[in-house]
């Protein structure tokens, strides 16, 4: 173990009596839920970003957190930094975790530099993987922190921009392979605008879609099994990014006829920045066939930003695994989670403490979620409530025309009553499991 973590014990399930900060209270790995371990269905994520990357800077003020690996500008401390998330996936046992290239490699002085150093670590993450059980639950680049990418990447109005994005992804992609990575992420941070005088967005929309067709089209070049994900944000840092939610992402996926080859990572901070919950964004990619995974953190309802907090909110958790459980799971996919310390929370045990509480609560969310299922109550309260649609003449009204119906109303053999939508009934039934 490096110095880093060094004193801190593996953490293990202690039950909900446990008064150790650092025991796990509900999430019990091997528990049987709905048929299967709990961590199958939860498939819990760490996110190299966040967790090592980030060195605690707000757009007020410089980092506050000082590691051994800062500065990131060395394949030396690169390793480092690489010996240390390794001992925290140890001590969390949890099963997967995720990068973007340049959370984990230096930048290099050109491409071929930088390509060098991430094929480097690669290898160093190889090492280190074959010795544990811990798996790559996705990769992805970052394509919107480099001033090259300040006008956006796929949607860049410069070809050679394009073109390096291009290059950035394929060279990610083939890493993601080589660790077995299950899927591969995009996120358009700066693909959008900040203002329409300078931007041609149809030109823009055309070239990403463009650029994800290339993606998929690779995907099946190197013959990689897992799931190509996008992951919906409306804002921040571009003013208006063009993957605004899950609706407006399948209309994308749609347009450039990638909805069968297309899955969503939807995130809960930027559901609210959408002015969705994060349960509405589930049942929409849902509904649509396209949930794929899921980044678990949340925003500050006082702040208008995304500020990527853990989760601690059990109900909101609960009603999101109710929809994914709903869903059939996760499948590829997992709970990752894409939250961060605050800027205050400077020591070692910040961060495994942070993770452990994070974990408990999607445990107990998942758990609640199952119960509602077994219980069958929303289910049976969603049934009575559109039973109607379930008569034949239901169905034939469908199938019929708009003078058929006409007359049927006219006729006053049609003549509807408002019924109760129950809402406070339904959300008293929610309340008693979690």
């Amino acid at each position: 173990m490096t110095p880093f973590f060094e004193g801190i014990p593996p953490v293990s399930f202690e039950g909900p009596d446990s008064t150790n900060p650092l025991a796990y209270r509900h999430y019990n790995p091997d528990e049987i839920v709905l048929g299967k371990p709990m961590k199958d269905h939860l498939r819990f994520s760490v996110a190299y970003w966040h967790s090592f990357a980030w060195e605690g800077g707000d757009p007020f003020g410089a980092h506050t957190f000082e590691r051994p690996w800062h500065p990131q500008d060395s394949m030396e401390r690169a390793k480092i930094k690489a010996d240390a998330a390794f001992d925290m996936f140890d001590i969390l046992g949890q099963p997967y975790f995720c990068w973007h290239d340049a959370d984990i490699r230096p930048e290099g002085d050109s491409f071929a530099d930088s390509l060098s150093n991430l094929e480097e670590i690669i290898d160093y993450f190889g090492e280190k993987m074959a010795t544990r059980d811990v798996k790559l639950l996705w990769g992805t680049a970052n394509m919107f922190s480099h001033r090259r990418w300040m006008g956006g990447a796929a949607t860049n109005p410069d070809p050679e921009v394009f073109a390096y994005s291009a290059a950035t992804v394929k060279a990610c992609m083939d890493a993601t392979m080589k660790l077995g990575g299950q899927n591969y992420v995009l996120w358009g941070g700066r693909e959008g605008y900040e203002t329409l005088l300078n931007t041609d967005m149809s030109r823009e929309l055309d070239h990403m879609g463009r650029f994800l067709n290339m993606v998929v089209d690779y995907k099946h070049k190197i013959g990689f099994e897992g799931t190509i994900l996008v992951e919906p944000k409306p804002q921040e840092p571009s003013k208006h990014q063009y993957d605004y939610d899950a609706a407006t992402c399948f209309g994308f996926l749609q347009k450039y006829g990638l909805e069968k080859e297309v899955k969503l990572n939807l995130e809960q901070g930027h559901a609210i920045l959408a002015g969705h919950s994060f349960e509405h964004e589930l049942a929409t990619a849902s509904a649509l066939g396209v949930l794929g995974s899921i980044d678990m953190n949340r925003n500050d309802y006082q702040s208008g930003w995304d500020t990527d907090q853990f989760p601690n909110n059990v109900p909101e958790v609960a009603l999101a695994y109710y929809h994914i459980l709903k869903a059939g799971g996760l499948g590829k996919g997992g709970t990752n989670f894409d939250a961060k310390l605050r800027r205050q929370s400077l020591d070692p045990v910040d961060l495994i403490a942070s993770h452990v509480g994070g974990m408990d609560v999607c445990a107990r969310g998942l758990t609640a979620a199952a119960a509602m299922v077994e219980d069958g109550g929303l289910k049976n309260a969603l049934t009575e409530r559109y039973s109607g649609w379930d008569t034949k003449g239901a169905q034939q009204m469908l199938d019929s025309d708009f003078d058929t119906i006409f007359a049927s109303v006219l006729s006053g053999e049609i003549a509807p009553q408002p019924r109760s939508g129950r809402q406070e009934r339904l959300e008293n039934y929610v309340n008693r499991f979690v």
